[in-house]
């Protein structure tokens, strides 16, 4: 791999929904600039991109490869991107460090869920956005057709077409260039004169695009309206200063078929002249002191070295790799560089380029470029990199809640504790993976963003040495009571020597949202002050394990106000007992119910589904909070039991075709229905007698 300097850098995140073939026209871009032989197949499971053994097993991309392209001396690292909307970490934080994101439509399904959340996340970071509708060569594929359903999604773009498509599904064989007036059949290495019977839209279809770059400048404008034209020079950078003008919100669109290898090269000519170099980027830090600044181009070698990580992955052979994107200042192997995430500094021994998973050796990274480098001891994902004379930190993106949760059991008592620190690696290298010790359903949980996204996780926790069985997490539910009630409980033990002595006379108060609370109202040294501890110690000792259901006990109030000691035979054991047990028979009378968590969920779905959604939600006992119109797009928002929506995202991807998403936290604890308790009570139980 050549060294490459900032101003022929190029930084692509390749986004789209899963199946527009992303891939596949990854596959193209390698081929036409000589790095491979033969086009891959995801079928065939060879491509460059998916290159883990679990994207060959499930024939679709789980995580960003990097893919540096080398065309016309410049070098386009691509990161082609999952199109699951399990992984949404990981296109957040490829559309973080790119410069430019390429949105893959397909020709024949149009806009889709994955296309609208990759749009979102761009939105977000500012990003320019460029379109290529790919796929033209399938059956019942439509340019028009998606064009129009870019325009109807989101309204408030210009999609500005820069090339055409020269025929359509099998017929589909090159496409028109609207700035060099030529058409480009095959791949598009070579120039051929026009269609005749596509002139009149040619013609017309170039005047919406110099107009299109005309607005953005107000030279090429006074131009155009002097002259009635621009050049290809004027036409391209008024396209670039367009897409990059968060008021103008244009879009260029281009068209291809990966799989087919049509269009590719124009689109590789496109990365280059319509992607700003990596100079000219805008990216916000935050300084020692906690303020937000940015890093204002251009960015070069000699400014400030700033480098964000934003992937890492374990490998038991190979260690731990981590891919960075140099925002300002330059990297060189074998030298060592401040982590001020971690306030810790790291050597770079061992500097190189990814080609999925080929590692190419490199001795120094320009400001701009993407790298990897291995071994590091302390560097995690998000971590930033910087001079400790100016420690700034690049702001991380905003990750969601998880949505889909399993706890995991170990298979043997290697793996239970070896599971802590493989579970912690893989979470540090996914900030959207996350596992914990419950300890009121003692289980360990381990949640993601989908069945697809935890999945992943068991199973690289395997790969690296850790067997995990899986099932269903409990709901964490709680026990409190609902009306004030007294009693006593009188702990007699006589073994032939010294005894067992103690009584205690407790009352039990409802405590909303204070927690547990101890009192004593002890007169007239009913109980001595010594043993007063020892029967807060035993009913302690019930809070953690419930009393009618195995759930932790809370917002109780428990006053200890009368009872009777032996002179001899009373100790702290026996008061611990007593206290216990005293507690327990108060509160199996004093109105006992369980609580169970309540999470605020918002859907979105097309407007057609939203009856379906909300007949769905009453189902699961939900309340509908409120009903958003955003485009042609209907949110929902509802507060919903946990214990109905622990495998919701499958239902949703079945109700709406995978068109919806939906996001979930918690919000507060209601009482659970009389007879829905029961059932839940009686498990326990039957649970205990087995």
């Amino acid at each position: 791999m050549r060294e490459y300097t900032t101003d022929r850098i190029r930084n692509v995140a390749l986004v789209g929904h899963q199946g527009a073939g992303k891939t596949s026209l990854v596959e193209a871009l390698l081929y036409n600039t000589g790095a491979i032989t033969r086009l891959g197949r995801v079928e065939e499971k060879n491509t460059v991109s998916d290159w883990d053994e679990d994207e060959k097993e499930r024939g679709l991309s789980l995580s960003t490869s990097l893919i540096p392209v080398e065309f016309e001396d410049h070098k386009i690292n691509v990161l082609d991107t999952p199109g699951m909307t399990d992984f949404q970490g990981e296109i957040k934080n490829a559309i973080r460090v790119a410069d430019s994101v390429i949105v893959v439509v397909d020709a024949v399904a149009g806009v889709e869920v994955g296309t609208e959340l990759a749009w979102e996340y761009a939105e977000v970071y500012q990003q320019p956005i460029i379109v290529t509708i790919n796929k033209m060569d399938r059956e019942n594929a439509n340019y028009e057709q998606a064009l129009a359903s870019l325009r109807q999604s989101f309204p408030k773009y210009k999609f500005v077409p820069v090339m055409l498509p020269i025929g359509s599904q099998a017929d589909f064989k090159g496409v028109v260039n609207l700035l060099t007036m030529k058409a480009y059949y095959g791949a598009g290495k070579d120039r051929s004169d026009l269609p005749a019977d596509m002139m009149e839209a040619v013609e017309a279809a170039r005047t919406v695009l110099v107009e299109a770059a005309a607005e953005a400048d107000d030279e090429l404008i006074e131009k155009y309206f002097s002259e009635g034209t621009l050049t290809n020079e004027e036409i391209r950078d008024g396209m670039r200063k367009a897409a990059r003008d968060s008021n103008l919100k244009t879009v260029p669109v281009f068209v291809t078929s990966g799989v087919k290898n049509i269009g590719t090269v124009p689109l590789l000519e496109a990365l280059v002249v319509y992607v700003s170099p990596p100079s000219q980027r805008r990216v916000q830090v935050i300084k020692p002191d906690g303020e937000r600044d940015y890093l204002l181009p251009p960015q070069g070698d000699d400014g400030p070295l700033a480098a964000y990580v934003f992937k890492t992955t374990t490998d038991r052979f190979v260690g731990t790799l981590n891919y960075f994107r140099i925002f300002s200042g330059a990297v060189h192997s074998d030298q060592r560089y401040y982590n001020t995430t971690r306030g810790v500094e790291e050597r770079f021994n061992s500097l190189m380029v990814m080609r999925g998973k080929e590692q190419l050796p490199i001795t120094v990274l320009h400001a701009g470029d993407i790298g990897v480098v291995a071994k590091l001891t302390d560097t995690k994902t998000g971590d930033s990199f910087a001079d400790r004379a100016n420690p700034i930190t690049i702001t991380r993106p905003e990750f969601p809640d998880p949505l889909f949760a399993v706890a995991v059991i170990p298979r043997t008592q290697a793996d239970s504790a070896k599971m802590g620190t493989i579970l912690t690696s893989l979470c540090q290298a996914d900030p959207t993976l996350r596992w914990r010790q419950d300890p009121d359903v003692k289980q360990t949980i381990v949640e993601g963003m989908g069945e697809a996204h935890v999945n992943l996780a068991i199973s690289r926790a395997e790969r690296l040495g850790v067997g995990l069985d899986t099932t269903l997490p409990k709901v964490p539910y709680k026990e409190t009571i609902t009306r004030t009630h007294s009693d006593f409980y009188r702990h007699k033990k006589q073994t032939g020597g010294a005894g067992q002595f103690a009584e205690v006379h407790m009352r039990l108060e409802p405590n909303p949202g204070g927690g547990f609370q101890y009192e004593t109202q002890i007169f007239g040294g009913a109980i001595s002050n010594n043993f007063l501890p020892s029967i807060e110690k035993g009913i302690q000792s019930v809070l953690g394990e419930g009393v009618i259901a195995g759930y932790p006990v809370v917002d109780v109030k428990a006053v200890v106000f009368d009872g009777k000691e032996h002179p001899v035979d009373s100790k702290d054991i026996a008061f611990q007992i007593a206290g216990r047990e005293a507690f327990k028979k108060v509160f199996v009378d004093a109105g006992p119910v369980l609580l169970e968590p309540i999470m605020e969920v918002k859907i979105t779905v097309p407007e057609s589904m939203m009856g379906d959604i909300i007949s769905d939600l009453n189902t699961r006992r939900g309340r509908v909070l409120g009903m958003d119109t955003e485009g042609h797009k209907s949110v929902v928002s509802a507060h919903v039991p946990l214990a109905e929506m622990m495998r919701y995202g499958n239902d949703l991807r079945s109700m709406t075709g995978a068109r919806g998403i939906y996001t979930m936290r918690f919000d507060h604890y209601e009482q659970v229905p009389a007879h829905l308790a029961q059932n839940i009570i009686a498990a326990h139980k039957a649970e205990q007698e087995a």
